[in-house]
């Protein structure tokens, strides 16, 4: 039996990612450039659903199979086959079934086939309820994360916010975009139609990404951007001349997006650690006809190529954990470990201080993160300002209603239905 295109590109994309820690968001586009566009629905969904439902799918198999370990392969083509009958009710169990033993074949793993087709079989002709040891355990299996994950939650926000957050992060979210410098006058006429953000300006929505869109995309016509991301763009603003920095700036989403939205006369530069991920960010601001950014590779850990006070605005988009985004990344969350936000949370606030030293008297520095955790976010900027009395916390430039009672601003996927976002903002007073 022939497996199909879609299936097979899913397969080799889930086991990337189990085995080299890929990321779906790199390797969904490789794939399906190769697809046509029906296949191309059917290996994203299949994709993202099976991430979304690992847990519980495994939980699932480990019932169904009394405990026996399973090699990578086999245990793909079971979550896979399993994702597609209990969760796509317009794919046939028979193709399920079918085509799952097929994936294992293919993975020269045939003395599996047999095992294969029994579990899947078992799962249509018993429906199998999944058992769980207490309410932490079924919050945890139902929505897909790692128990240790979910009590840390539970202690920050409470259990039934917690569970909110776990449950929003399986739910698919909507297609957010914006224009660009090069969008056209006919674009954004057809634009008109579409729903917009009540929250975040030049914000757009649309149901799915037809090829329509994904042809302006790919001319720099619009970008796809989360209503949260593009909200951190949004908090800075550029006045006539304005010098601004962006020193943690590939791919160059709020870059770009705050390039399209400024005064011509702003003189942008922005960069990066690595020379990859400087040129990705060159490519982008070229592609979305921001050719006056200047890119530039610098180690913002350490030091920048500037003497002291040079900017108007400074912008830390930090590198997080990504808890904020697991809507849009769902593997983030196996991926994690519970030391690691304090890693994290010393290389933030090592950034936030070199960044410092570059703002104007009377400047903005904005310090952002898609990470929910508070050592990321507030506990950095505590520090921060303990040691730095220069500046003084002031809000961010986002909406009303987004502020909590410190000043900071917090998005949530369950409550706000954007990807979770910390905005902070400090104005430097003096340079004493």
């Amino acid at each position: 039996m022939k497996i199909s295109p879609s299936r097979l590109a899913a397969f080799e994309i889930l086991l990337k990612i189990e085995t080299e820690r890929a990321f779906s968001s790199v390797l969904l586009p490789q794939y399906e450039a190769k697809l046509d566009e029906r296949d191309r629905g059917l290996v994203h969904e299949i994709v993202l659903g099976t991430l979304r439902r690992q847990m519980y799918l495994d939980r699932l198999v480990d019932q169904l199979s009394k405990g026996k370990k399973l090699d990578d392969a086999v245990s793909i083509a079971l979550r896979m086959g399993l994702y597609q009958l209990k969760f796509l009710d317009r794919i046939p169990d028979h193709s399920a079934i079918n085509e799952s033993v097929e994936l294992v074949k293919h993975a020269k793993k045939r003395s599996a086939a047999g095992f294969v087709n029994a579990i899947l079989r078992s799962a249509v002709r018993e429906d199998v309820k999944v058992r769980y040891r207490d309410e932490t355990d079924r919050i945890s299996v139902e929505t897909s994360h790692p128990r240790w994950l979910v009590e840390r939650w539970t202690a920050q926000f409470g259990l039934e916010k917690a569970a909110a957050i776990a449950a929003s992060n399986n739910e698919i979210p909507r297609v957010a975009f914006r224009r660009t410098k090069k969008t056209s006058e006919d674009v954004l006429q057809v634009l008109t139609d579409f729903e917009r953000s009540e929250t975040v300006r030049g914000c757009y929505f649309a149901d799915r990404i037809t090829p329509w869109l994904r042809e302006l995309e790919a001319a720099g016509e619009l970008y796809f951007q989360d209503e949260a991301s593009q909200m951190v763009a949004q908090a800075v603003h550029l006045a006539a001349g304005d010098r601004f920095l962006d020193i943690c700036a590939s791919p160059g989403s709020k870059t770009t997006a705050i390039a399209a939205s400024s005064d011509p006369s702003a003189i942008i530069i922005a960069g990066d650690v690595s020379g990859t991920r400087t040129e990705f960010l060159m490519q982008n601001c070229r592609r979305q006809g921001c050719e006056t950014v200047q890119v530039i590779q610098f180690d913002a850990e350490h030091a920048l190529p500037f003497g002291s006070g040079q900017f108007d605005v400074v912008l830390v988009d930090a590198p997080c954990s990504g808890t904020g985004t697991i809507r849009h990344n769902p593997e983030i969350r196996y991926n994690l470990d519970a030391d690691g936000f304090e890693r994290y949370s010393g290389k933030q606030l090592g950034l936030l201080r070199t960044a410092s030293k570059v703002v104007k008297n009377g400047g903005l520095l904005v310090y952002s993160t898609c990470s929910l955790e508070v050592e990321e976010n507030e506990s950095v900027c505590r520090t921060f300002l303990g040691y730095d009395a220069r500046f003084k916390q002031i809000e961010p430039n986002v909406p009303l209603g987004l502020c909590e009672s410190e000043g900071y601003a917090r998005t949530f996927p369950h409550q706000d239905g954007m990807d979770g976002f910390f905005i902070a903002a400090f104005r430097k007073m003096s340079e004493a």
